[in-house]
């Protein structure tokens, strides 16, 4: 019998991954989950499809999620408690996340956000400049993303310090962990660039203590989840100039209510969760390598180890 495909939920359209998906896997049937009614699948690729899908799909052998975050499957209570889930590893976001985040950091070290409010008011007057060590750059979370937004920060002349879980080694990156502390790392940083995963640890983490630790008139840019960050304890610190502003391509709920103040604040910047787009074409190629080493009975790197969250 062939092997069985199921796209289920994917980040992207369907049928870009089912084409992928069914040229890099010639000799499996691969389908959507519309398709597939009544086929118990082998393998199933998505992001968070629910209940209902994984009990018509009770002989899994793994779930491979289209995204790099797994916070709202791990938290949905659909999944079943013994089912590998394995994510997508950069799928190549981390160069689009390393830009937004290079771009961020130059258009506040440069002031570009003070000209484009001086052309609204047409005003034409040149404004002075801190140099980019007046911004030393901290990261929060330095997995394979994380990695490599510190790399390309340092690499265009910007002080950068990274904050992991456990000890890490990055040539040009000053690397803190729990030993020495997140005040540590947090009272050396002004532009605090968070791309760590939303787990139990880290939910609600950047509280309004926390904030307080930044260097005076810091920026937050938040590419990661939105619940890592206190919204209300945000504003707070926006409205008493404690920070100088927010980058914000994720909230805590998304979209982002009409009604929410994060979208007439002249000290937040929003984008709509498009700081890292998930390339099916890579992604396709990490999952069908990875099925095949499954198949063999190896192993395979991105396995979500349930406890930590990630």
């Amino acid at each position: 019998m062939k092997l069985r495909v199921v796209v289920a939920d994917p980040w992207g359209p369907r049928r870009r991954w089912l084409e992928a998906l069914a040229a890099l896997l010639p000799d499996a049937q691969v389908r959507g989950a519309d398709d597939a009614a009544g086929d118990d699948a082998d393998y199933a690729i998505g992001w968070n499809p629910g209940r209902e899908f994984f009990a018509a799909h009770p002989r899994l052998r793994a779930f491979f999620t289209t995204s790099a975050g797994v916070d709202a499957l791990l938290r949905g209570g659909a999944l079943p408690e013994a089912l590998p889930v394995v994510r997508i590893e950069d799928g190549g976001m981390a160069a689009q996340m390393a830009e937004y985040c290079l771009y961020e950091a130059i258009r506040v070290q440069r002031r570009f956000c003070d000209y484009e409010a001086q052309q609204r008011e047409r005003v034409w007057r040149t404004l002075e400049v801190e140099p980019k060590t007046a911004w030393p750059v901290g990261v929060f979370g330095l997995g394979a993303i994380g990695a490599r937004v510190a790399t390309t920060l340092a690499q265009a002349g910007f002080p950068v310090r990274g904050y992991a879980r456990s000890p890490k080694r990055i040539d040009g990156i000053e690397c803190l962990d729990e030993r020495h502390g997140l005040r540590a790392f947090l009272e050396g940083t002004r532009l605090l660039v968070v791309v760590a995963p939303l787990t139990r640890d880290t939910e609600r983490l950047f509280d309004a203590e926390r904030l307080s630790w930044l260097l005076p008139h810091a920026w937050l840019v938040n590419v990661a989840r939105g619940a890592l960050v206190d919204e209300a304890a945000l504003l707070a610190a926006l409205d008493a100039g404690r920070l100088a502003g927010a980058t914000l391509d994720v909230v805590a709920n998304e979209p982002l209510p009409p009604a929410h103040p994060f979208w007439h604040h002249r000290g937040v910047r929003l984008t709509p969760h498009i700081s890292g787009i998930t390339e099916i074409d890579d992604s396709a190629r990490q999952i069908a390598g990875k099925i095949a080493a499954l198949e063999r009975g190896e192993p395979v790197t991105g396995l979500v180890d349930r406890t930590r969250g990630y």
